[in-house]
């Protein structure tokens, strides 16, 4: 699924309608990555309002990317700000990890290239969160 200007869509969460959207061709990530972005795209709708969707950019970069109705005067605007900033420093670790996932199997990228400018971790995701837990 495409989002704006191309872009492919990970996840989105709608609060008007009150559903969460997962994109079926990112499947063969772990559950447990799977159930942090639905709780991140949740939560973010049920407390700023409006629509959040992360979408990766042509070049890998994910963004959150949030819209709001015209008629909507509920729609806290700063604090969705704020809680995205929120969102890019506690899960820092799992952005970059998604990024990177997106660029070596969506983009074709070398897992090298990325490797300088990383901390070493080859694959991307934390060795404890690869879903093994749900044996």
């Amino acid at each position: 699924m495409e989002g704006h200007d191309g872009r492919m869509v990970l996840c989105g969460s709608n609060g008007y309608d009150k559903k969460y959207y997962f994109n079926e061709e990112f499947s063969n990530l772990p559950e447990s990555i799977k159930r942090q972005l639905q709780v991140m795209c949740v939560w973010f709708t049920e407390e700023c309002g409006g629509i959040l969707t992360l979408e990766f950019e042509e070049d890998g970069t994910l963004e959150f990317c949030h819209t709001t109705s015209e008629y909507d005067g509920y729609y806290d605007e700063i604090g969705a700000d704020l809680k995205i900033k929120q969102y890019r420093e506690e899960g820092q670790e799992l952005l970059k990890a998604l990024e990177t996932y997106y660029k070596v199997f969506y983009l074709g990228e070398d897992v090298e290239d990325d490797e300088d400018s990383d901390d070493g971790d080859s694959d991307g995701f934390d060795d404890d969160d690869n879903g093994a837990d749900e044996e």
